[in-house]
């Protein structure tokens, strides 16, 4: 057995998206292809209405899978396959954007005006990116939950543990997600095969995630690295990209610890991405940008208007 340590840690930014929502970017296109299949990691929380209800307006993917992740408020989906519902606390949307489909994602916040998700962007295959697009959307009731004697609760998205599946499944990259809670100073161990690549990221708490605790680089978005300990914690807007192995150990800190923990197996494949599509070659964005503006952008359902 050999227990991965820390690779580097990427520090989130503030960024604005769609019609101007404020997010948190943990990781994206700069990252590429170190975090292979992942793409992008952003975290949409705030308490301030403002910052998130202009929303996510009709726009178009095509060669990636969007995940979207509440965990606060809910988000209201429409999208040209002509699926309407909403994602609600706890829910996940797992949308395979395949050939292309024009969404839109339109957030709301609780009772108290808070709001707190997750999107994350996994890559497919060249032999898959023009695949038929398909929408899931997992209710949190669907989503098992693993209490283990340690108090630890690990909620399976996605992937496998010791023989409990997550409701996402034939997902092509095969990934695992996984949502897990830690008591103060609780240690959790998962096994994960060899040459996946491993990402954490902070939600609430605070942990250690490299049980070696030695030197290591952090990574700012920017793009300059400055030395850090491992014997800190770690804590929110913080992603942990592992190195190689077959293990990852992680200790909750003295107030606990809340992260998201997502594995899955590089593509190896060359990376094109402008904006919302994400190709093999320039040529393939070239086309679908076309597209978008000939109006023949949608192979699978009805199209739909981009503002």
């Amino acid at each position: 057995m050999t227990v991965r340590i820390i690779h580097k840690v990427f520090r989130s930014s503030p960024t604005m998206e769609g019609a101007g929502v404020l997010v948190h970017r943990a990781f994206g296109l700069p990252h590429v292809p170190e975090l292979d299949p992942f793409l992008l990691l952003d975290e949409f929380m705030s308490g301030n209405p403002e910052e998130y209800l202009p929303g996510f307006p009709f726009h178009p993917h095509r060669g990636i899978e969007t995940v979207t992740y509440v965990l606060h408020g809910k988000v209201e989906h429409r999208d040209s396959l002509g699926t309407v519902g909403t994602i609600g606390e706890g829910d996940v949307q797992w949308m395979t954007a395949g050939s292309g489909i024009i969404h839109q994602e339109m957030p709301k916040g609780d009772e108290s005006g808070f709001l707190q998700g997750y999107q994350l962007w996994v890559n497919l295959p060249a032999s898959d990116k023009m695949m038929n697009p398909r929408y899931r959307g997992v209710k949190e009731v669907e989503i098992p939950r693993i209490t283990k004697e340690s108090g630890a609760v690990v909620r399976v998205i996605a992937g496998e543990i010791k023989d409990v599946w997550g409701p996402v499944r034939d997902i092509v990259t095969n990934p695992l997600l996984l949502d897990v809670s830690l008591p103060p100073e609780v240690e959790i161990a998962h096994r994960i095969p060899v040459g996946a690549t491993v990402v954490a990221y902070a939600v609430e708490g605070s942990a250690y995630f490299d049980e070696k605790r030695g030197p290591h680089t952090y990574e700012m978005q920017g793009g300059s690295d400055y030395p850090h300990d491992r014997d800190s914690l770690i804590g929110p807007r913080h992603a942990v990209l592992y190195n190689d192995g077959d293990q990852v150990t992680i200790q909750a800190g003295p107030k606990g610890a809340r992260f998201l923990l997502m594995a899955g197996k590089p593509l190896d494949e060359p990376v094109a991405w402008s904006g919302p599509i994400v190709m093999n070659t320039e040529e393939e964005l070239r086309t679908a940008f076309e597209e978008i503006r000939n109006g023949i952008f949608v192979k699978y359902g009805k199209a739909v208007s981009i503002r």
